[in-house]
């Protein structure tokens, strides 16, 4: 069997796990801004900017797309994205009549001037509870403004449902169309957008959606309609199944991979013993499976009849960094670490700590832990 350590890492790489800030890219690109000026001289009167890059902003992108291209109804669709947002004289296009905001209702101001320079209808959807906050209020706001800000859904089920609608308004008596998605379609993407719900809320009632979220990570570098050429298709493709499938086998390895670590366990006493005892471990090189080893040392701390708190210890830039687990809730590893000058929740937090004092936290039964 391949060594466990070897096979989590090839698999991270292979879900393309990459960090938010490597992914910033120049979103008011030369691209972006040559397809606001052809939409301009053309006229285009359907400007759809949707949020990046998040998977409702994604999705809410897709059925927009659907939509007007069912109709044919000309219409520019770009990603917004807060590193470097869009200017409003970007948006003040000529022949502008409708402008949607997907997943996201801008800066404070942003859509109320858009309106105003160009007399368009602004159309915003949200779930969050920030939102409400840079809204327009009720005296600014007009009947060129519509805000859709639900909490009990996301975005992307808001503006499914919102298209769907419209298009069984403004379709023919003699079409045969249904809804936005045709059957074959339809059930499959109505799962994805119920597990991406699941996590926009914070939900975690569906099965495995942790494991959803895992393998639904590696389309992420794939949600720019700019550089992707096949953006709405790739989407159209993503199955629950096998993201599930994908992220459950991902998780396994960390799994596995951790416990290769945990031949090792010693006792700390932490506080030098104010806090009580917990196993812990020395994950040089490691720290990026803490939360696995962490959780699994804080069961076998209560099963041994000690604090149910497990201590992952590493260097980091030449510090000692100790991270503490807690699958007890009883257990509040934060106080240990804001004693110290770190912090965190009751269930997950980290401190650095001097190596003087971490010497006068290992317990003298260190050899004995189990």
């Amino acid at each position: 069997m391949p060594d466990s350590l070897s096979s989590y890492r090839r698999l991270a790489s292979s879900l393309s796990l990459t960090r938010l800030p490597l992914l910033r890219r120049k979103f008011r690109s030369d691209a972006a801004l040559e397809a606001l000026r052809s939409a301009s001289e053309a006229k285009t009167p359907n400007v759809v900017l949707y949020n990046y890059p998040s998977f409702s902003g994604a999705f809410s992108a897709l059925f927009a797309h659907i939509y007007h291209s069912r109709l044919n109804l000309p219409c520019i669709i770009l990603p917004f994205s807060s590193v470097e947002p869009f200017r409003i004289e970007d948006i003040t296009i000529e022949g502008l009549k409708e402008c949607y905001f997907l997943d996201f209702i801008g800066p404070k101001g942003f859509a109320l001037e858009v309106s105003r320079r160009t007399s368009c209808k602004i159309i915003g959807f949200d779930h969050r509870k920030s939102a409400h906050a840079v809204i327009p209020s009720n005296k600014e706001c007009d009947g060129n403004l519509a805000f859709h800000v639900n909490l009990e859904k996301s975005s992307s089920t808001t503006v499914y449902e919102y298209f769907s609608a419209k298009l069984s308004e403004t379709r023919f008596n003699n079409e045969d169309t249904v809804g936005l998605l045709n059957h074959k379609d339809q059930d499959r993407v109505e799962m994805i957008l119920k597990y991406i719900e699941d996590g926009d809320l914070r939900r975690w009632n569906l099965p495995d959606t942790k494991a959803f979220n895992i393998g639904l990570s590696e389309w992420r570098s794939k949600l720019n309609c700019i550089s992707n050429s096949h953006f709405y298709e790739q989407l159209m493709e993503i199955n629950v199944v096998d993201l599930i499938t994908k992220g459950n086998t991902y998780l396994s390895c960390r799994l596995n991979a951790a416990n290769k670590l945990l031949d090792k366990v010693f006792r700390v006493r932490l506080g030098r013993g104010l806090y009580g005892e917990c196993l812990a471990v020395r994950a040089d090189g490691n720290s990026d499976l803490s939360e696995e080893i962490g959780k699994e040392l804080s069961r076998r701390s209560a099963a041994a009849g000690l604090r149910p708190i497990g201590a992952v210890i590493y260097m980091q830039r030449n510090n000692l960094k100790m991270s503490l687990r807690s699958t007890d809730s009883s257990a509040d590893t934060s106080e240990v670490a804001k004693a110290y000058g770190g912090g965190g929740s009751p269930s997950s937090s980290s401190f650095i700590i001097r190596m003087d004092e971490y010497n006068l936290w290992l317990s003298v039964q260190s050899s004995l832990a189990c």
